[in-house]
């Protein structure tokens, strides 16, 4: 997905905040519910939550540039799921980092139900 990068994504110095990354992040993840006419928050006891994130910041985005966030599925448990994003401005890679998701139905880990795991999986 593409987003642009406004003044309020920004430090003082025009350079991306390094919070808004994961946010951008998530916003891709989110961005696979909805392609698909569904909701990442599933109901008040079925979500998926973040449980682990190991990020790699590589170069700045600044003020104006437009980026491209991705997100893949790299593997798959019964209650949790490995995403690998990336965000880049064309070309050029400037963040990286693996999401570990878990499944949570009222509380608790739970098994992925197929309709959801689906969404993940490249068109």
């Amino acid at each position: 997905m593409k987003i642009r990068v406004y003044y309020e994504d920004t430090d003082v110095g025009g350079v991306v905040y390094y919070a808004n990354y994961l946010k951008f992040c998530e916003r891709a993840r989110s961005e696979l519910f909805f392609k698909k006419g569904l909701t990442p928050h599933i109901s008040d006891m079925e979500f998926f939550v973040v449980k682990e994130v190991d990020a790699k910041y590589i170069k700045p985005a600044k003020f104006g540039d437009l980026l491209d966030v991705s997100a893949k599925l790299e593997s798959k448990k019964s209650a949790s799921l490995i995403m690998h994003q990336e965000v880049r401005r064309e070309n050029e890679l400037l963040f990286t980092a693996r999401f570990k998701l878990a499944y949570l139905k009222e509380f608790k880990p739970a098994k992925i139900p197929q309709e959801l795991f689906e969404v993940f999986l490249n068109d």
